[in-house]
Parts: C-alpha cells; sequence; structure tokens
C-alpha cells in the first residue's frame, strides 16, 4: 500500500492538478482570515474550507490515472487497493494542508473570545481546530468519493453531486462537519474551546463506509 500510495500522491503533483484547488483555498484563507482576528473563529473558518477542497483532491486522484495504465494498476494490486490509494492519497494531501492552515491561523490570530474578554488558550484552540479540520477533511472524502467514479461515472453528473454533497455537509444541521466548525464558532462567543470528538468519530465512520463502498463497488464495475 506504501508503494502504491506514493504512486497516487507522485501522479498528483506531477500533473499540477492541484494547484487549482489549492491556490482557491489559499486564497479563501488570505481573503477570511486576517491578523488580530479571534482565534475560535479563524479555525472554524479555515476548516470549512477544506471540506469542498477535498471532495475536489478526491476527484483528480480518482480520477488522475489514464484507462490503461489503471487496468494494469488493477491487474497488478486489485481495483479495491488501487481504488482504496487513490482515496488516502488525497486525504492525506487535504491533511496536509489543513495542518498548515491551522499553524497559520494560530500564529496570525489573537487567543481570545469575539469580544476580546477572555482569553482562549492556544493548545486546546488548536486541538479543536485540528479536529474540525479532521472532520471536514473527511466529509469531503465522503462527498468525493461517492460522487465519483465508479458510482457517477458521467462527468457532468459527478461535478454537481460532488457540489451539493459538500454543500450539504457543510450547513446540514447534525452533520459531523457542521458541528465542528459550529463548536467553534459559537465557543469563541463564550471564549470556550468545545473538543469535537464526537463528531470527528462519526466522520471517520462515515469516511470508512464510504472508502468501503466505492473500493467494493471498483472491483465490481471497474
Amino acid at each position: 500500500m506504501t508503494a502504491l500510495l506514493r504512486y497516487q500522491t507522485a501522479l498528483l503533483v506531477r500533473s499540477q492538478r492541484w494547484l487549482a484547488p489549492v491556490l482557491l483555498y489559499v486564497a479563501f484563507i488570505g481573503v477570511g482570515v486576517q491578523w488580530g482576528q479571534p482565534v475560535l473563529d479563524s479555525l472554524g473558518y479555515a476548516a470549512a474550507g477544506l471540506l469542498p477542497v477535498t471532495a475536489w483532491l478526491v476527484q483528480l486522484c480518482v480520477n488522475q490515472e489514464p484507462p490503461a495504465a489503471r487496468t494494469v494498476t488493477a491487474a497488478v494490486v486489485g481495483s479495491p487497493r488501487a481504488h482504496l490509494a487513490s482515496l488516502l492519497a488525497a486525504l492525506g494531501c487535504a491533511g496536509l494542508l489543513g495542518v498548515a492552515a491551522t499553524l497559520t491561523v494560530l500564529l496570525i490570530s489573537k487567543p481570545a473570545s469575539t469580544d476580546n474578554a477572555v482569553r482562549v488558550a492556544l493548545l486546546p484552540a488548536g486541538i479543536a481546530g485540528l479536529l474540525a479540520v479532521a472532520c471536514c477533511v473527511l466529509l469531503g472524502a465522503v462527498a468525493g468519493a461517492l460522487c465519483t467514479r465508479p458510482l457517477l461515472r458521467r462527468r457532468g453528473w459527478s461535478v454537481v453531486g460532488t457540489v451539493l454533497a459538500a454543500l450539504l455537509a457543510l450547513v446540514t444541521s447534525g452533520s459531523p462537519a457542521n458541528s465542528a466548525v459550529t463548536d467553534l464558532v459559537s465557543g469563541s462567543r463564550t471564549g470556550t474551546v468545545h473538543l469535537p470528538v464526537l463528531p470527528f468519530v462519526v466522520a471517520a465512520a462515515l469516511a470508512a463506509a464510504a472508502a468501503a463502498l466505492a473500493c467494493k463497488l471498483a472491483s465490481l464495475r471497474g
């Protein structure tokens, strides 16, 4: 699996297709996160933006191999393992982007509540921010995995489905991503750090189920 991950990551890096989602996310952070803003608000903003970016990266990784190369890879290691490697490569890239964004937010944000009345400890805030990033990355992977090959093969339907799934994952009450981001933003009003542990567990379970389904169908449908 390590060799497959290196292969999929190398394909993504060399193709330079990652530039569009990454630059879009950098612009998103540049516009919405400013020096001296409350740290919890900024962490929530940074985490939320990762969800559609992760879904985009998943679509890129799953579809980056030419059909002939994909057939050869599947013949050597099996379709499920090859598909799982593409999903994990996208997940890893999005995770690294999220860690970098979280560290940047912690460096430039003000460790205080929204009204500047309560000081916020950076270490718990950073942990909460990373958990929220993980929730959004995992839900983005779910949206990407369920809205592309092998479940949706038509490019148009895949794009529409991914956009709608990412939007619903962000705004639907009860969604792990929505809960994690809401915990950060609401906690900023009182200066209280809420660790989104339960949303993270639910997001991880959903991501595992979506990956299992996609890999199973990859073996059946190619």
